[in-house]
This record gives structure tokens, sequence and C-alpha cells, in this order.
């Protein structure tokens, strides 16, 4: 097995779009907003799973952001969790900093 084949994931069943960053052209999946917390449970690679209202920095971009702000890149034969500055920055989920967890609303 070579070590390329090590590291495919499958790819999502969203649509792609090729947009320009920093480093050249990038795949990006449109993930709609009803999928969004479903993927990241899915590709998030630490515990605990973070809320999609927790804040975040990116330390490369050196900028905060909501989590339901991320984006997905497809990357060789990888999804690539990342910041929605990873297209100026780099930023991948292993650059994100907790800056503030999500309030939990109160049920009544």
């Amino acid at each position: 097995m070579s070590h390329s084949e090590a590291f495919f994931d499958p790819p999502l069943p969203f649509p792609i779009k090729v947009v320009l960053s920093a480093t050249g052209p990038v795949r990006i999946y449109e993930i709609p907003e009803d999928q969004k917390e479903a993927i990241l449970e899915q590709l998030y690679i630490f515990r605990p799973v973070p809320s999609l209202d927790d804040v975040m920095e990116d330390i490369h971009a050196e900028k905060q952001f909501r989590v339901r702000e991320f984006l997905v890149a497809r990357e060789g034969g990888m999804n690539v969790l990342a910041s929605p500055y990873y297209l100026e920055a780099g930023g991948t989920v292993i650059d994100w900093e907790l800056v503030r967890r999500a309030r939990k609303r109160k049920r009544a």
C-alpha cells in the first residue's frame, strides 16, 4: 500500500466549487446548513466536538470565527476541515483554538 492510499477519504456527497486561494485553485464542498453539524461530527479530529456556535480562532489568520462558518476542501484524496480563512491563510482544524463556548439556551 502506498502512503497516498493511507490518506484517502471517500468524497462527501455534496457539489464542489473551485475557488482561488493564496496558493492557487482549491476545491470546496458546498455543504447545506442543515448538514453542517453532521459533517463537523464526522470530520472533527478532536474530542469533544465543538458546538456550531462556539467561537474559534484560526491561529494562522489570527482571526476569529463561529464554527458553523467552517469550510471543507477536497485536497488530493482527502477531505480537509478548515476555517473560513483557509483560502487566505491555510488554517485547517489543527490550527483552531477555542475562544469561547456558546452559551446553552435555557429550555422553557
